[in-house]
């Protein structure tokens, strides 16, 4: 007995001393792969950018080493950010001849595929190529690829073409078939975010306001398709209305969507032939960190820094109080992005910050503390705000107060309103469940929120005049932030989503613009020359994320898979009792497709 036991502590020794050993290798040959990959030689002569477009396309790109051993896609599709860096670079590089766009089938707002075209425009002056090639094209992808000189489709593919829509889930009935009714508090004609727990159907304001925008996004849509395919504008309609992508192939050339028929091979021998390479020899292909990470030989260092501050998903107090499901879902805790703007204004170094807002809104309490930080931040630097795919409700409320505010025409901007919802659970307890209550009480109110009863008349009168105070404090800080009257302001609140086209012509938004446009225009506040960009906030390790993660990431993406554009409406469903009473949030989930 005692040489089994003598035997087994050595064998268990033993592994615990391998997993140790294998550990420690696995970590230095991760390190040691992230410091080769940080050192990406120059770009080779007669080289081609190639653009992936396949996936949802994010504000930023996510690192992590461990993807290509967990089964995952290596070539995961880069953020916005590396995209048009890559593409300008691309366009300054002697070496790089052209673009490539292939597998475009991309999910992204209105706003962040705008910027990405623009992109791909800026870059065609440079006199390069672009060529796009995919074997179906979403119309997300066929919109950012009909900048391309030339689009090529698979004979057997197609093209989507189909408008606009955006539709709403209407919870209403459902919940009250189980007992449960929301009790809601709201300012503004056009603040529908309750409108889900509510009502069966869109009241005329939501269908008056989605119509506004939607109509907005579509017509900047036409007019670059029309600019660059040279097809009319009621053409392009006409093509919408009778659905493209269920029509073959040979129709998209017919109306010219697309400029050629063919196979991948065909696509290969077409490049060689554009670079002038032998038909026996490789196209030399550069991906967009290769050459956003390439070497350039008179880079300097500057002392001088422009902050680039991403403030992306809903606005939360802590981490723990947001609506996603799972930890994929970007969020903007308040307590956290107090303390890096504060890092920030005391930071000599940095001389202006941008505060690249994405996002819908959420807590009305962390957008009134990070509005208050955004304020001290300007007292001592410069403050430009970039809006992304939306900057609306808390999304505006935290921009409201910059020196400047830029937009994409398509951005969802504005929802200046405010509301607060509570459900009432008492007939799905006291009733369909049958659990009984009694209580003792010191004062008329105490047991306020018991799950016994609906909140009574005294109790929603303090709830609607808290909602009406955030109100008053939200148009207030627009019209000082945008130095407007506040009776201008209030026309143009009530909880309305303008796009930033429109939100310009109002006088919310100063330019319609990219991040790099805000960046140039923080330079200018600051007065500096020389500077670099410098992004925040710093993302934790890929080994804190990957061990933190995994598990919530894998039910996070089953979800979203599940889902699909519904997810988000789901998910704050699923989290309703975890938010604060006061809301200042869009007013539904945009649905766009």
């Amino acid at each position: 007995m005692k040489s089994f036991f003598k035997y087994t502590m050595a064998s268990l020794l033993a592994l615990i001393l391998f997993s140790v050993i294998s550990t420690i290798i696995t970590i230095v040959s991760f390190a040691g792969m992230m410091a080769m990959d940080g050192m990406t030689p120059p770009v080779k002569d007669n080289s081609i950018l190639r653009i992936n477009l396949k996936g949802i396309l994010p504000e930023q790109t996510e690192e992590n080493p461990l993807v290509m051993f967990m089964g995952g896609n290596k070539e995961s599709l880069p953020g916005l950010q590396t995209l048009t860096e890559a593409i300008r670079k691309a366009g300054e590089n002697e070496h790089i001849k052209g673009i490539y766009i292939e597998d475009a089938m991309l999910a992204a707002t209105p706003a962040t595929l705008q910027e990405l075209r623009q992109a791909l425009t800026d870059f065609k002056k440079s006199g390069k190529f672009i060529i796009a090639y995919s074997d179906n094209y979403s119309q997300s992808g066929y919109y950012i690829c009909s900048v391309a000189d030339k689009v090529m489709v698979n004979p057997e593919g197609l093209i989507d073409w189909h408008g606009l829509a955006s539709e709403t889930l209407f919870f209403k009935d459902a919940l009250e078939k189980v007992g449960i009714r929301m009790q809601v508090f709201k300012v503004g004609t056009f603040k529908s975010a309750v409108e889900p727990f509510t009502n069966s159907e869109m009241s005329e304001a939501n269908r008056e306001q989605i119509t506004s925008f939607l109509g907005n996004i579509w017509k900047n849509m036409l007019l670059e398709v029309s600019e660059d395919r040279k097809i009319n504008v009621d053409k392009l309609n006409a093509l919408a209305d009778e659905y493209t992508a269920l029509h073959p192939a040979q129709y998209l050339i017919d109306n010219r969507l697309a400029d050629t028929l063919t196979y991948i091979d065909g696509v290969k021998d077409y490049l060689k032939k554009k670079m002038e390479i032998d038909e026996d020899k490789a196209l030399n292909f550069v991906s967009p960190k290769e050459m956003v990470s390439a070497e350039i030989p008179d880079f300097k260092e500057e002392k001088e820094k422009i902050a680039v501050y991403y403030a992306v998903g809903s606005i939360v107090q802590t981490a723990d109080d947001g609506f996603s499901i799972g930890s994929k879902d970007p969020q903007i805790v308040g307590e956290k992005v107090i303390d890096d703007l504060r890092a920030l204004r005391e930071d000599d170094d940095v001389k202006a910050v941008v505060l690249r807002v994405n996002s819908g809104g959420g807590s009305a309490y962390a957008s009134e503390q990070i509005w208050r930080e955004v304020e001290l931040l300007k007292e001592k630097k410069p403050v430009v705000v970039s809006m992304g795919g939306m900057a609306a409700s808390g999304g505006y409320y935290i921009s409201c107060g910059a020196n400047k505010i830029y937009a994409e025409p398509t951005t969802l901007t504005g929802s200046i309103g405010i509301f607060g919802m509570i459900p009432d659970i008492s007939e799905l307890v006291t009733q369909k469940v049958g659990v009984k209550f009694d209580a003792v009480k010191t004062n008329a109110l105490s047991d306020m929120g018991t799950m016994s009863r609906p909140m009574n008349a005294e109790e929603s009168r303090l709830m609607q005049a808290m909602v009406e105070r955030g109100y008053e404090t939200f148009t207030g800080r627009v019209a000082i932030g945008r130095k407007m009257p506040i009776e201008k302001v209030k026309t143009i609140a009530e909880g309305r989503v303008w796009t930033g086209e429109q939100a310009k012509e109002l006088g919310l938004v100063d330019k319609l613009g990219s991040l790099s446009d805000a960046v140039k225009a923080a330079a200018k506040l600051a007065k500096v020359e020389k500077y670099n960009t410098v992004d925040y906030p710093t993302p934790e390790p890929w080994f804190t994320q990957f061990l933190n993660n995994q598990k919530s990431n894998y039910l996070d993406a089953e979800l979203r898979n599940t889902l699909g554009e519904y997810y988000t409406t789901f998910s704050l469903l699923r989290n309703l009792r975890n938010q604060d009473r006061l809301q200042m949030r869009l007013p539904f989930d945009p649905n766009i497709k």
